[in-house]
């Protein structure tokens, strides 16, 4: 199990009440994007969308919706990672981008994760950015270059990661998961389908619970 994973489940108190208070955390107004057009209707898991782990029979997905400032994200991030273990080879697990759009580094983190994918290496931004979230998360002022030295001590090529940064299809992609999830009824984050099934989260059990009966079909 990974240390961090180790070290979030020992504050469950709080993680379920986090949990609990997603919706007054996440009932926010969401601008629709720019750059966004009507199209075939959204699907939950696309052909683009960022698998963090495969199923071979492909009988069970779980996509998660995320903002990387999102702290409820931050609280069920070790739940998704332990029932990413638990579940290994019978699950695939995937992420799409929904930044909430009062947070001022929602946004600027995905496109960040985003140039990191570019390189193969979306699991390893995405962990980085919920791990150190506390640091930055809530911030009034603009992180990308905090993004940036993460992206250094990742390894990347800095000058095709600065490049991805600013092109206009890294943030578009962004914002095309956002178009999709409220198209699905997406309103806030974290919000969960296993199997096209949106649930209701409200203690992290679900998310097991979830999956349980998906596999019991």
């Amino acid at each position: 199990m990974k240390t961090i994973t180790k070290i979030n489940l020992g504050v469950g108190a709080a993680v379920l009440l986090a949990i609990a208070a997603v919706i007054i955390i996440t009932a926010q107004p969401a601008a629709e994007p720019q750059g966004t057009s009507a199209g075939a209707a959204a699907s939950v898991l696309e052909e683009n969308t960022h698998r963090l782990d495969v199923a071979p029979d492909g009988k069970v997905t779980l996509v998660e919706f995320l903002d990387f400032e999102c702290e409820v994200c931050g609280a069920v991030y070790p739940y998704i990672e332990q029932a990413r273990e638990d579940y290994e080879g019978r699950v695939t697990f995937a992420t799409r981008y929904f930044p909430i759009p009062g947070h001022r580094n929602s946004e600027t983190s995905a496109v960040a994760v985003e140039a990191a994918a570019q390189q193969d290496q979306f699991e390893a931004m995405y962990d980085k950015m919920f791990q150190t979230q506390a640091t930055w998360g809530e911030s009034q002022d603009s992180k990308a270059d905090l993004f940036r030295t993460y992206a250094e001590e990742l390894g990347l090529d800095m000058a095709q990661y600065d490049a991805d940064v600013a092109d206009p299809t890294t943030v578009e992609r962004v914002q095309s998961d956002f178009a999709a999830g409220r198209e699905l009824g997406v309103e806030g984050t974290p919000t969960i389908f296993v199997n096209d099934e949106k649930i209701l989260l409200e203690k992290p059990e679900d998310i097991t619970a979830a999956l349980d009966a998906a596999l019991a079909q």
